[in-house]
């Protein structure tokens, strides 16, 4: 059986399976801290220019953007998606390199607005965009890691896998709007090597496609039910095959949707665990920034490749520098939006504490990832004292995650400045009440 097979079969079983309250209430928490993400994205490059060009594609249709502003369904889909990605906000399934919910649940929401269905509809939609796509990201593994960006190919499935199941396919049409993503699924981490607008567009356009290929299937498109594991499929193509064997063995059963990691900073979380060491040191040891000679970090592999820009000059360098962040936080106390404005990126106190960072891959955290995102910090001060923390998880994390309350706080925070605290908090209070929610009662949410 194909794992195309094995997704197509458990979407029959999933039609009929009541989510409990335990994955309701995650399903929720997902969705939530993809508003969060969203609201701080709307304005970030490349959000105006996208906006222009699918000038055509608003202003109708069912679908709906913040403030109310209508949409095309494929066109919500890509908007929101990029918007969700844009400011670095967002949700990982860590074991398979992936920010699940900005294509997933912007690919579920314009479905459902566009399909009149109700909160609980949307949230299965929901769940099984993030099942199917996470496990396909897993048995893809490190090696497609290593050159494509897994929010871009993987999230593709993500949005494909929850608009069907909205628009109530299952067995072969459901496995057939996968395969169809499968052919649509790109995104290359290179995009985001060098000063870039691209790396948002990739989970917009996964919402997109997967939206697409989930409408072709229910017209009757067929795909290729070997394209994940064929010999020219995109396991190869994109990897070393990938491991397929367990692909369906806990579906139904285990709800990845559980197990997500909630940004607790803002920027490139695999520099997370990094800034949670310092942090820690700086607690721990009350460190002011100039007691600090010198730090270095050790952590795993990806987090250097990709948070690889040593001397950020551009807020989209920035977030992708572990040097920058750490120092950032070593000197203002924290990582959050306002530590990519103008001013703090030219700030010379953390300008001067990046030329004291070190950064290197340790082996052993290396072997670890991506089932563990570690770091190691040693702190030496002008006293000549060495202090050194070893941050085995990020906070955030299914190890260290973060509350309801903590969730509540960090929505709050980014949704405010966009809603007002009042808007802020009503919107939040239709979220944890999704499941309540009454046909065509997701159009009016924004």
């Amino acid at each position: 059986m194909h794992p195309i097979d094995v997704f197509a079969r458990h979407a029959t079983d999933f039609r009929d399976h009541r989510l409990d309250a335990e994955v309701l209430h995650h399903a929720k928490r997902a969705v939530i801290d993809w508003h969060a993400a969203l609201f701080p994205g709307l304005d970030v490059d490349p959000m105006p220019q996208l906006r222009r060009v699918l000038a055509d594609d608003l202003d109708r249709g069912a679908a709906r953007l913040p403030g109310g502003r209508a949409a095309t369904w494929r066109a919500a889909a890509l908007l929101n998606g990029t918007a969700a990605h844009a400011a670095e906000v967002d949700d990982s399934f860590r074991d398979a390199m992936y920010h699940p919910g900005a294509a997933t649940i912007a690919a579920a929401l314009a479905t459902a607005q566009q399909q009149g269905a109700d909160g609980l509809a949307f949230l299965r939609g929901v769940v099984a965009g993030y099942e199917v796509s996470t496990r396909i990201g897993v048995a893809l593994g490190r090696a497609h890691y290593r050159y494509w960006h897994n929010t871009g190919t993987v999230g593709t499935f993500g949005a494909a896998a929850a608009t069907a199941g909205l628009l109530g396919l299952h067995g072969a049409p459901f496995g057939h709007a996968l395969a169809t993503a499968a052919t649509f699924a790109a995104g290359l981490q290179q995009a985001f090597r060098m000063d870039s607008m691209s790396k948002p567009l990739h989970a917009g356009r996964a919402a997109e496609a997967g939206v697409l290929a989930a409408q072709l299937a229910a017209e009757g498109v067929t795909g290729s039910r070997d394209v994940l594991d064929g010999d020219a499929g995109l396991g190869r193509a994109m990897g070393e095959g990938g491991d397929w064997s367990a692909v369906g063995d806990t579906l139904g059963r285990e709800f990845h949707i559980t197990r997500l990691t909630f940004k607790n900073h803002i920027g490139c979380g695999h520099t997370f665990a990094a800034i949670d060491a310092a942090l820690e040191l700086v607690r721990r040891h009350g460190l002011r920034p100039d007691d600090i000679r010198s730090v270095h970090v050790a952590t795993y592999g990806p987090a250097l490749d990709i948070a690889c820009h040593q001397n950020p000059a551009t807020e989209n360098e920035a977030r992708f520098s572990l040097r920058f962040v750490v120092a950032t936080a070593l000197v203002h106390g924290s990582v959050r939006l306002n530590a990519y404005t103008p001013e703090r990126l030219a700030d010379a106190r953390t300008r001067a504490m990046i030329g004291r960072i070190t950064a290197v891959v340790d082996p052993e955290l290396d072997a670890a990832f991506p089932a563990r995102r570690s770091a190691r910090v040693e702190i030496e001060t002008t006293a000549g004292q060495r202090h050194v923390w070893l941050q085995p998880d990020r906070k955030g994390d299914p190890e260290l995650p973060l509350s309801d309350a903590e969730l509540d706080g960090k929505f709050l925070e980014l949704a405010s400045p966009v809603l007002g605290d009042a808007g802020a908090r009503t919107l939040l209070g239709r979220l944890w009440t999704l499941d309540d929610a009454a046909a065509g009662d997701l159009s009016r949410l924004f």
